[in-house]
């Protein structure tokens, strides 16, 4: 009964052992802190265009920046179709942060010779 349980007991740690030699070797405990790490940034410059650049482009334009968009008239039907392009907007400053951010973060680490290229 002992030598059935030691086995099971040996395997167990063969497995232990096996996933850790795969998070160790896929890096993937640094990915999933790079995933939490970039959702959480996410959510601060999307915060940041909403609540401080919207509101800054809004002193140049009429109303909130959310709020632009552009009416017409459809042909076929008649009815009144209308393009928000505001929220779009707001959506390409958002990338275009994100996507500044990231660069520098690359090229700094590029520097300190911790990106592979």
């Amino acid at each position: 009964m002992t030598d059935k349980m030691d086995k099971a007991s040996e395997s167990k740690k063969g497995l232990v052992k096996e996933f850790m030699d795969f998070l160790q070797t896929f890096g993937v405990i640094g990915l999933a802190i790079g995933f939490i790490i970039g959702v959480a940034s996410g959510k601060l410059v999307s915060d940041l265009v909403k609540d401080i650049i919207n509101p800054l482009i809004g002193l140049f334009v009429p109303g909130d920046l959310s709020t632009l968009s552009y009416s017409t008239n459809a042909t076929l039907s008649g009815k009144q179709v209308t393009f928000y392009y505001g929220d779009f907007i707001s959506s390409i400053i958002n990338f275009l942060i994100i996507a500044l951010v990231v660069f520098i973060a690359y090229k700094q680490l590029k520097k300190m010779g911790l990106a592979k290229v």
